[in-house]
């Protein structure tokens, strides 16, 4: 709607009064108040709402977490400052609506039937010509011809210089309709406004400053907060979460506040029968539902449904969404397997969501307790293991939008390479904390995953903070799917007799009988290689690792060639050295694998695969931080659903706002609000017609129709305007 001066200003007001309403109903300033919105919006899209603030710390830092959480930024949607400038907004356009509407109204009833005949003159469109007949029949002839064309007409007699009544003003219009596209847009506006304030935190905020509600930020069972933390079932507009696992009900939503949570009550229950995912052949998921029952309080009437994405339930006005999933109390059984010889090897059950504690032994021989905290189940995980996507570690049910939106954007054709989508099995998420509170978070798999070499590994994810990528330690599994002939040649390596057994063995295999003056310095050179890499000598200016003692693996045995190695000799030095390591290291293998009882290792290309994988893999152990490695065994999945539940009246508000606001775009982009004079005066015999055309734009098919009706009408062609650079 375009911003009109007032001219109609109430002298009563105020200068400061006029000013303010002026403002208020100004078009920019309601532009100026969209775009803020709309720059809100993108902020409240990007930054994940209602997220605890240790997880913004984690993600910006402490000093970035505290200003977003000063202004409000990560409740955007409920914030003071985008309420307020949506309530402006309301007021704005309301006024904008109020003052123009009734002159638009007033326009599409009226013809403009007193327009002066010199007027016509200064239209861009017009039109002279001769007609025959007397200006009344004229009229009426040109009247007919338009109205069956779809045009309003109304006729008007008028004085001429030839004699009172001789002269007839024809003014028809069509397309007024358009008028009516601006005031439905701009009331759209209104309403959608209107309606997300209505289903907006306004509600539950005027509670919690009116009626003396409080956000609950402590813990315990849903049953013992207190009331001044719960909202009444009379709440006439709410947006809450509620969980619920497999065959337990739950009637209680969530709504979480920036400072803690409110209880929503329910006139219902809800259910859940079963948890339903089903998969593509890739192995993608493609429905999410859950079966439910809904229990109703007041009638005890049981109501089954099924709630699907896109596809809610819907109860005594409460829309029941299918939002999110999560584990609803799976048990699990987990091997402690060590990566240390000093620890042992236990079995330990819990529930996810829950957590135990044991004692592990520190470097320096302390005893310390550490709580396992089980964290998370993962019956199916789906990668890509295609070009560029190795291992991502993500849930098969979740989405991300970051790598979507990277997929999709860049050139036309596609660019995030080649998909191979397999399943790789379940995966167990666990935090290991100390007694100082400090938490790591592990994510290891239940399967070996072959990644793509022909050799399968076992997945052990770690990272240190939330905000980090998991980063895995890849350990090769055996000929019978497991990690026990890694863990064997781990602890082996720590044995003298099993190193010297083995250095020896390879020795005989390397050396010609015919030389055994060989035999015994390859020998140490052996020995010696195996103490460097298994870290128990640290050699000449060697360094320590993450656990105080002697740094081992491959960096051992290029801190010892650094030292003790011209450099011109390095490369070719250090070749043989990593052979005789290989070497050794193998018959170590066939030692353990003995006493085992297992079958030795055939000389093929997956028996190197495997020892080529096992020696990175021994030398990447070293820096894992904890001594202990929980591996799945068993479990047994309890599905849970998180269901968003809506009483939303607004919604049919906002979507009356948004039919209008369709009808009002359409309206004024594809109708043409068109005015028609032709005034006829009388002229030797017959009728001489001036005509001309308004239109709200001006078009190709504006000056076509023209043409067309001043051809029709009075049999004329239009007149170029003149200017002064010629005419146009």
């Amino acid at each position: 709607m375009s911003d009109l001066s007032i001219s109609d200003r109430d002298p009563s007001r105020s200068p400061a009064a006029r000013a303010t309403l002026e403002l208020l109903a100004s078009m920019r300033f309601a532009i100026s108040l969209l775009t803020v919105i709309c720059i809100a919006s993108v902020i409240g899209t990007v930054l994940k709402q209602h997220e605890p603030l240790t997880n913004y710390v984690n993600q910006f830092g402490p000093f970035w977490a505290q200003l977003f959480l000063a202004l409000k930024l990560n409740a955007v949607y409920s914030a003071w400052w985008f309420l307020l400038i949506l309530a402006f907004l309301v007021i704005s356009t309301t006024l904008c609506v109020a003052r123009h509407a009734p002159k638009y109204l007033a326009d599409i009833r009226t013809y403009k039937e007193n327009i002066r005949e010199q007027s016509l003159k200064a239209f861009h469109h017009r039109a002279e010509g001769e007609v025959p007949g007397s200006t009344e029949e004229a009229a009426k002839r040109i009247g007919r011809q338009l109205t069956s064309g779809g045009w309003k007409v109304k006729l008007q007699q008028r004085d001429t210089a030839a004699g009172p009544g001789t002269g007839w003003m024809l003014a028809a219009k069509a397309g007024a309709v358009s008028k009516l596209g601006y005031i439905a847009a701009h009331s759209a506006i209104i309403l959608i406004c209107l309606g997300g304030l209505f289903d907006g935190d306004l509600i539950v905020r005027a509670q919690m400053l009116l009626g003396g509600k409080t956000p609950y930020t402590g813990g315990g069972m849903i049953s013992e907060v207190s009331p001044e933390h719960r909202l009444s079932l009379r709440n006439p507009t709410f947006r809450g979460n509620l969980m619920v696992s497999e065959g337990t009900q739950s009637g209680t939503a969530i709504l979480s506040q920036s400072d803690g949570i409110l209880l929503q009550e329910l006139p219902f229950s809800v259910e859940l029968k079963k948890f339903i995912v089903e998969y593509y052949s890739t192995g993608m998921p493609k429905l999410f539902a859950s079966d439910i029952v809904i229990h109703d309080r007041e009638t005890g009437e049981k109501l089954e449904k099924r709630v699907e994405v896109n596809h809610p339930a819907s109860y005594k006005g409460i829309e029941i969404y299918q939002s999110s999933f999560d584990d609803g109390g799976s048990t699990v059984k987990l091997h402690a397997v060590p990566l240390d010889s000093a620890e042992k090897a236990f079995d330990v059950e819990g529930m996810i969501g829950n957590s135990t504690v044991f004692t592990q032994q520190e470097p320096d021989g302390k005893q310390e307790k550490v709580t396992l905290e089980f964290t998370g189940l993962r019956t199916i995980n789906v990668e890509n293991f295609g070009e560029n996507n190795k291992g991502q570690g993500a849930d098969v049910r979740k989405v991300n939008l970051k790598q979507s939106i990277e997929d999709r954007l860049g050139a036309a054709h596609k660019t995030n390479g080649k998909k191979d989508l397999r399943n790789i099995g379940p995966s167990i998420g666990y935090k290991l904390r100390d007694a100082a509170g400090q938490a790591r978070e592990f994510q290891n798999y239940m399967l070996p995953v072959d990644m793509g070499d022909g050799q399968p590994v076992f997945l052990l994810g770690l990272r240190e903070n939330q905000a980090d990528q998991m980063r895995y330690l890849r350990i090769p599994a055996d000929p019978e799917g497991t990690l026990n002939t890694f863990m064997r040649l781990r602890t082996a390596m720590q044995d003298p007799a099993m190193g010297e057994k083995a250095a020896r063995a390879y020795v005989k295999k390397a050396v010609d009988a015919s030389r055994p003056e060989l035999a015994e310095p390859l020998t140490q050179s052996a020995l010696k290689a195996l103490e460097l890499f298994a870290g128990k000598s640290a050699g000449q200016g060697g360094r320590k690792g993450p656990n105080g003692k002697p740094l081992g693996g491959l960096q051992a045995l290029s801190d010892f060639m650094e030292a003790n190695v011209p450099e011109a000799e390095r490369e070719r030095a250090g070749e043989v050295l990593v052979r005789i390591l290989n070497g050794v290291l193998f018959e170590l293998t066939q030692q353990v694998r003995e006493q085992a009882g297992q079958k030795p290792l055939d000389a093929s290309e997956k028996t190197q695969s495997f020892m080529t994988q096992a020696v990175f893999s021994l030398s990447d152990a070293q820096f894992y931080p904890v001594p202990l490695v929980f591996m799945l065994q068993d479990f047994k999945q309890v599905q849970a659903s998180v269901f968003q539940v809506a009483r939303a009246p607004g919604k049919n508000v906002v979507y009356l706002g948004c039919a209008l606001l369709i009808l009002g775009v359409f309206a004024m982009l594809y109708v043409r609000d068109r005015r028609l004079w032709v005034w006829l005066t009388p002229h030797n015999g017959g009728s001489h017609a001036s005509m001309a055309l308004s239109t709200n734009r001006k078009t190709l098919d504006g000056d076509r129709e023209f043409g067309v009706l001043a051809d029709k009408l009075i049999g004329a062609r239009p007149i170029a305007k003149k200017t002064s650079g010629g005419s146009v």
